[in-house]
């Protein structure tokens, strides 16, 4: 197994009364994408700041290629942070913009090394039209093209990306990660990504770190992190529609809700209680015994999302594009048994 480029063992960081990070452990291989995930306050921008040297820990170790750099500066560290805040002089050229990190003191490169790293970086993220316009007149994904560009000129050992596509528009979101992924497979530079996107995380991540109140909760493979959380809080931070949860109990055999509504059977499952979590593409809106009233269907062009009152709960259904349904009619949900994920009772009772 490769040795992970980047390493942060049992990191913490206080501010004051508060613990931003608590005992964080995460890894980085040498060419990979990791996206740190989770919501506003996780510590997500405090785990960046700390990788890069700008917050030093309390406690814990970072390290990089092997060594120990937890007492390095920022310089030393030779890492490039992109913020979600395109920070470029607004009166340079684009051309001035990204040649700027190459003219600090101590760099002492070459005009023409200059020239060639500024028409790679350009050339890379298509910006090489724009190199003499004024920053000022560029549109939203410009500016952040150009934000990248400024930090791969360095062509530094770690990218550290926070947030940079969460002030564009939908559109330009979802173009702009495609073209970072593939900007990241290209330079074979590891990359720590931090949003709050669900969306960001699952297409652009070769693995997910799922953070919550400055704890990592899972680290794992997208696709498996999205099919077996290790809790409802991770459960809900993955998915759209968000995942069911059901307060449940089992008998040896099924699954039943807190009404008594049999929901499914239960696999090799000793009786007792539980937290059921269900994916709403998991529930069949038609195969079940036991009716359930549509209470709102939302088109979203490829599928249909349907609100459902049954078992004694609101929950989510995916149906196809084509599901002839109204608000009002009735469907007899059916519950994938194969795609349940149990968790204890005590897992998280605020998802219930």
């Amino acid at each position: 197994m490769t040795a992970p480029f980047l390493e942060l063992r049992g990191v913490v960081k206080r501010f004051g009364e508060t613990v931003a990070l608590d005992a964080v452990d995460l890894e980085v291989g040498p060419t990979e994408l990791v996206v740190v995930l989770g919501p506003t306050g996780a510590g997500k921008t405090t785990i960046l700041r700390t990788i890069a040297g700008l917050e030093a820990p309390d406690a814990g170790t970072v390290s990089m290629g092997g060594a120990d750099v937890t007492a390095f500066s920022p310089a030393e560290r030779d890492v490039a942070l992109v913020f979600q805040n395109f920070s470029l002089y607004p009166r340079w050229t684009v051309r001035a913009n990204l040649s700027f990190p190459l003219r600090a003191p101590g760099r002492n490169l070459a005009a023409s090394e200059i020239n060639e790293r500024v028409g790679w970086a350009a050339k890379l993220l298509r910006i090489s039209h724009l190199l003499d316009r004024d920053a000022a007149r560029l549109s939203g994904g410009e500016m952040q093209r150009v934000a990248i560009g400024r930090a791969i000129v360095r062509r530094p050992r770690l990218f550290l990306m926070d947030e940079p596509l969460s002030n564009l528009d939908a559109k330009l979101r979802e173009a702009l990660r495609v073209e970072l992924v593939q900007l990241a497979r290209k330079l074979e530079t590891p990359m720590v990504y931090v949003t709050h996107d669900q969306a960001e995380a699952l297409s652009m991540a070769d693995r997910i770190v799922v953070l919550h109140e400055g704890r990592v909760l899972q680290t794992g493979r997208p696709r498996n992190v999205y099919l077996a959380p290790a809790s409802p809080v991770v459960a809900r931070q993955l998915g759209q529609p968000p995942i069911n949860v059901f307060e449940a109990h089992t008998d040896g055999a099924r699954w039943y809700s807190r009404n008594g509504t049999p929901l499914v059977e239960a696999v090799e499952e000793p009786p007792g209680r539980a937290l059921l979590g269900v994916r709403p593409e998991h529930v069949a809106p038609f195969g079940g015994d036991t009716p359930g009233e549509v209470l709102v269907v939302e088109d979203t062009g490829p599928a249909r999302i349907l609100l459902v009152r049954w078992a004694g709960e609101d929950i989510h259904v995916l149906a196809s594009r084509d599901f002839a349904i109204e608000p009002g009619d009735e469907v007899h949900p059916r519950v994938e048994a194969s795609r349940v994920v149990v968790w204890p009772p005590t897992a998280d009772q605020s998802a219930v």
